[in-house]
């Protein structure tokens, strides 16, 4: 049997940081109210030069490093996000450029929101199985600072830049063992951005969101996914080894880790000095986790996101 094994991760955060105490001088706010409600002591800011592809390429090269390989052995190149440079040529069109890859390889984005990270790996995971390649680069990276409303205090505490991924090659070993994805377009109007071709003065690309509305959703979902995800592979909760989850929110994280009686110490939580990085956050927390040699190779992960769309969704990795 094929699998998809992960060989190389790599992330990417711009060096400007916007701390709790910064933002209480722009809205009515203050350090204590954010982390009671989110756990967000400061998000990370790209620089004006910056853009999603720039932020992509260079967790690219760190994790092709990683792997071991060059860019030319990319044979396939997905990127979550919601905050592509262009609407066209896709980000990772523009991304396949700035590496030099030559190849000709398949690049596309996918528009799953905060779960765009998972959604891109279910799809290269697909493809590897498949045999139609056995190297893929796989990315989530968000410029979410530039939609954000800067007078909305229930927004603006919350979003941050990034880019992080992982390199996938076909292996006869385990590595993922399922994803699970899913979307419910019913509720679109709960988290969302205007279309940028819109009417910009009186309805401009920026975030608007229902939070407690999309919190009691999140949690519900994430909990179904997880039964899902066990059930699939018939694992009890005591298998797995490390949640690594969307870093949205911490009572998120806690009830997500609740569900599967983890203690706090078996999950990896970036989201105090990172805020929700949408897709970015999931490989963010995974490149940290295992640079710092607190996930080894063997170990049984469970990655896991919800988001606008809504979307949501799962992967069970043996790392």
């Amino acid at each position: 049997m094929t699998y998809a094994r992960i060989i190389g991760t790599g992330s990417y955060l711009p060096e400007r940081t916007l701390t709790n105490a910064d933002l209480e001088k722009m809205v009515d706010t203050n350090d204590q109210w954010i982390l009671e409600r989110t756990g967000i002591s400061e998000r990370h800011l790209m620089a004006p030069e910056e853009t999603t592809s720039t932020m992509a390429e260079i967790a690219a090269r760190r994790a092709i490093e990683a792997a071991g390989l060059q860019p030319n052995d990319i044979e396939l190149i997905i990127i979550g996000t919601a905050t592509p440079d262009r609407f066209f040529p896709s980000t990772a069109a523009i991304l396949q450029g700035r590496l030099g890859i030559t190849n000709h390889c398949p690049a596309f984005d996918v528009a799953g929101a905060c779960a765009g990270f998972i959604y891109a790996m279910s799809i290269a995971n697909l493809y590897i199985k498949s045999g139609a390649v056995k190297t893929a680069l796989v990315l989530g990276a968000e410029s979410l600072t530039r939609l954000v409303d800067w007078t909305d205090r229930t927004t603006c505490i919350l979003f941050s830049d990034g880019a992080a991924g992982v390199v996938l090659q076909a292996d006869d070993k385990p590595g993922i063992l399922s994803t699970h994805i899913h979307t419910d377009g019913a509720h679109k109007d709960l988290l969302y951005a205007p279309n940028h071709i819109g009417d910009l003065k009186n309805d401009p690309p920026l975030i608007k969101m229902k939070g407690n509305e999309v919190f009691k959703i999140a949690v519900t979902r994430l909990n179904e996914i997880v039964d899902e995800t066990l059930q699939k592979n018939n694992l009890e909760k005591s298998d797995i080894d490390w949640l690594i989850p969307h870093q949205a929110n911490v009572r998120i994280i806690q009830a997500a880790a609740k569900k599967l009686d983890l203690p706090m110490e078996r999950v990896v939580m970036t989201v105090k000095n990172q805020g929700n990085t949408s897709a970015a956050s999931i490989p963010l927390a995974l490149d940290i986790s295992v640079r710092d040699g607190r996930v080894k190779r063997g170990e049984l992960l469970l990655m896991e996101a919800f988001g606008a769309g809504f979307t949501w969704g799962s992967a069970l990795v043996r790392y």
